[in-house]
């Protein structure tokens, strides 16, 4: 079964959903690990600054906040996992520390956007899907 699950976390509801299916799987095996993985966009980072969030400590207390609900989750659900925080453009920092690792499976929530949406906006699941070198869960 799966020894090392990445859940790929923004502290949105989609990212829940996917907490959720996480632990549903996570619970079938005792070795398996849960590393939740929240990459800081780049372009969010910026936009709190000129919000005037400057201190660090603020802007990184903010972020953890965001996964307070995953990490409730996963403990009331007893799942052993560590958080691991990155910085960069979310689809091509996650894809590029997925295949840098010994993955088992990639877990991403999705915003169910249409074809249009996704052309325009671009899909943070949709690159991970197709760029990781292990199998994708995508929870809609």
């Amino acid at each position: 079964m799966y020894k090392q699950i990445i859940l790929a976390c923004d502290g949105s509801e989609h990212a829940l959903r996917a907490a959720k299916h996480t632990a549903h799987i996570a619970k079938f095996s005792k070795e398996v690990n849960v590393e939740v993985v929240y990459v800081v966009d780049n372009k969010t980072a910026k936009s709190d600054i000129i919000q005037g969030q400057t201190d660090i400590e603020t802007i990184s207390a903010s972020r953890k906040d965001r996964l307070k609900e995953i990490e409730s989750l996963l403990q009331q659900e007893e799942i052993s996992y560590n958080i691991t925080i990155l910085h960069g453009d979310p689809g091509n920092t996650l894809v590029q520390y997925v295949n840098t690792g010994d993955i088992d499976l990639v877990i991403v929530g999705s915003r169910g956007l249409n074809t249009l949406q996704e052309m325009v906006l671009g899909s943070v699941s949709h690159k991970v899907a197709k760029r990781v070198r292990c199998p994708v869960m995508i929870v809609k």
